[in-house]
């Protein structure tokens, strides 16, 4: 019997040091990859336990040096570390440097999954300063120079062509993200809601994510003031990308609960355990995805997993997920072209983000059958099982 296929997945997060929806993916396509391939993980932060996983710090030498270069620092000994290798998985611009060295330095394939792009997301020059242009050149040479490439839907499939016209289509495959149903399930328990404060009496809204440009908060918040008074309003909303973006939150969030009672609005800033926003989930009327740029939107399959009603912009790949009257409302946006995502209305955008939450939250029938239809869907299409197995076929595609 032939040895099986040693593939090495490349990412900045991997358990425990997970922020953001890419660490989610690589969480799980590493577990059920694992029946099928020799997997080794490498990964940013502390020293992992587990099994075939290595994590590398930052180069003292670059200690201090502006961020996007102590991540090209890291890639390259993550690409070292690749020797052996039969194929080479990068997620993230933050990985895409050490997959493509790894492709020179060993003579392997290499793949890239665009979990985001950074053409689509030029606020981050905010964050990185002249960063910016480093990790733009990092995403571009990988993606432009990969054996393959994995969009995480449709749309992304679509924003890559849009923003690297260099890359042959025909290169390009749909492998949607993933969702552990049996980990999101709808959660029963009391003891988290009781206490964060949420009043299970009430209809309540609930975000989840980091505090970034895409994620859309301030759109969000603005709409809350047109909520019905009786609506509880639950932020888990923490990690601001700047301190500009953070005080603009801060502003918007405080002016908020001076406009409602003071148990209306219930804004978590820390990352809860997974289990806590299960049940936080679980128990809200509905969840709230504003985002203005959002490839998939995996919080969107956590909400449905969790058998809650979504309503979410219909940007990016969020319809692919979101079934519009099936298993939530999705919310129309016309854009600006110039890779913002900031609406071209936000007064209306606003306006109808807040009313379509009002329909969902005003009608308990509506809510309920959209969440029940939402953990059908998450189960049905979106199992780890099966995107692992379409990610091989990726893999067998571009091998020798």
């Amino acid at each position: 019997m032939a040895d099986p296929v040693r593939v090495d997945l490349l990412t900045r997060e991997y358990p425990p040091e997970v922020y953001g929806g890419a660490g989610v993916h690589l969480e799980y396509l590493t577990r059920d990859l694992r029946s099928l391939a020799d997997v080794r993980v490498h990964c940013f932060g502390q020293p992992r336990t587990e099994d075939g996983v290595t994590a590398y710090p930052e180069p003292a030498t670059l200690d201090g040096a502006n961020a996007a270069l102590r991540t090209m620092g890291v890639n390259l000994a993550m690409a070292s570390g690749c020797a052996g290798s039969d194929i080479v998985h990068s997620h993230t611009w933050y990985a895409n440097f050490a997959g493509h060295t790894a492709k020179l330095l060993h003579g392997v394939p290499h793949v890239v999954t665009t979990h985001s792009l950074e053409p689509l997301r030029p606020w981050k020059a905010e964050q990185l300063g002249g960063g910016y242009a480093l990790s733009s050149f990092c995403e571009r040479t990988a993606i432009e120079n990969a054996d393959a490439i994995i969009a995480v839907s449709g749309g992304m499939r679509r924003d890559v062509i849009r923003a690297y016209p260099a890359v042959d289509p025909d290169r390009i495959h749909v492998v949607y993200n993933g969702i552990d149903t049996a980990l999101y399930a709808p959660d029963s328990g009391t003891d988290v809601v009781e206490r964060l404060g949420i009043d299970r009496s009430r209809p309540s809204v609930v975000f989840v994510g980091r505090i970034t440009r895409q994620k859309g908060l301030p759109y969000f918040i603005r709409a809350c003031h047109d909520l019905p008074p009786d609506v509880q309003i639950i932020l888990l909303a923490g990690a601001p990308d700047t301190p500009e973006i953070a005080a603009e939150v801060a502003d918007l969030a405080r002016d908020l609960k001076d406009a409602r009672d003071p148990e209306g609005v219930i804004w978590v800033q820390e990352m809860l355990p997974k289990q806590d926003v299960i049940q936080v989930l679980t128990h809200a009327t509905v969840f709230v995805c504003p985002s203005v740029y959002e490839p998939m939107g995996i919080v969107n399959l956590e909400a449905m997993a969790c058998e809650t009603a979504v309503v979410a912009t219909a940007t990016g790949g969020i319809p692919e997920v979101v079934a519009d009257g099936e298993t939530g409302l999705l919310v129309p946006i016309e854009q600006v072209e110039d890779g913002t995502g900031t609406p071209v209305h936000p007064e209306k955008f606003v306006a109808d983000l807040a009313s379509t939450l009002t329909r969902v939250l005003t009608d308990p029938a509506l809510a309920e059958r959209l969440g029940r239809n939402g953990r059908r869907r998450a189960v049905e299409k979106f199992s780890w099982s099966r995107i692992a197995e379409e990610t091989m076929a990726v893999y067998r595609s571009v091998l020798p």
